[in-house]
């Protein structure tokens, strides 16, 4: 029986989500006896076309030829997976949305010649605004439990148990001091999803928001909380909001507004 076949592709992102996935190390190499990794230019050179039962994208979608790459993708995959949160909600590269032309081009000699401001390309997107995602497996990077979850879930046919509930489950569990009533500082973890372990609350570090809004996010609740408690200003709450998942229904309001 052939074994399914798995890619692993790049579109505008750092590679971390790609080097969480190496980091599973002698797990790994298990999923692999189960695995045909067909495409996957960070760990293999022999990379091959689809079709493919599972593909993990890591990355933005931020110039036509990434929009082209992605579409041809999900028309030869079965189970498309948004691979981190730069898929997921457009994450850090997702900030140039909020800033002018004029500023940004300050960052390149020929900024006219940069294909992601090209005609349509005037913003970066997640890969949901272009094609069905099939699954969203969040994170800066995902963790790599939740990675094996998800491709797990796929060998199986299943979809896998990824958390929607808030850091803050985590860190009663891990009995951390809530730094956000002990200390008065702004944490995001009540309207954070879990899935990380309170890796920062548990190392003394506030929540930043990269797994995205949990299930049931109050936003607007927890800003009035950081402006009144914390004492951030109006541009300290959009940078909040926006730094990981500014583009979600969730954070848009709090992160300057649908764009």
């Amino acid at each position: 029986m052939a074994k399914p076949r798995l890619a692993v592709v790049k579109m505008t992102g750092c590679a971390g989500c790609q080097m969480e996935l190496l980091r599973i190390e002698e797990k790994l190499l298990d999923a692999v006896g189960a695995i045909d990794i067909a495409y996957f230019y960070m760990a293999t050179s022999g990379n091959r076309p689809g079709p493919y039962d599972v593909a993990l994208v890591e990355g933005s979608v931020s110039t036509p030829r990434e929009l082209k790459e992605l579409k041809e993708l999900r028309e030869r995959t079965k189970l498309l997976i948004a691979f981190g949160d730069c898929a997921c909600s457009g994450c850090i590269p997702s900030i140039v949305n909020w800033v002018p032309p004029q500023e940004s081009a300050r960052v390149y000699e020929r900024f006219l010649e940069i294909h992601s401001k090209k005609e349509s390309f005037q913003r970066v997107y997640p890969l949901s605004a272009h094609v069905r995602v099939d699954l969203e497996l969040r994170g800066c990077p995902p963790h790599r439990d939740a990675i094996l979850e998800a491709l797990k879930g796929a060998l199986l046919g299943i979809r896998p148990f990824l958390r929607e509930h808030p850091v803050c489950v985590e860190c009663k569990l891990k009995e951390n001091a809530c730094l956000l009533v002990c200390e008065g500082r702004p944490c995001m973890g009540p309207v954070t999803a879990a899935g990380c372990g309170a890796a920062c609350p548990s190392n003394g570090r506030v929540c930043e928001g990269c797994y995205g809004p949990m299930s049931d996010a109050n936003a607007s609740s927890l800003a009035e909380i950081f402006a009144r408690r914390c004492g951030l200003s109006k541009e300290d709450l959009i940078g909040k909001f926006r730094k990981y998942a500014g583009l979600t229904p969730a954070f848009s309001k709090e992160a300057g507004g649908a764009l």
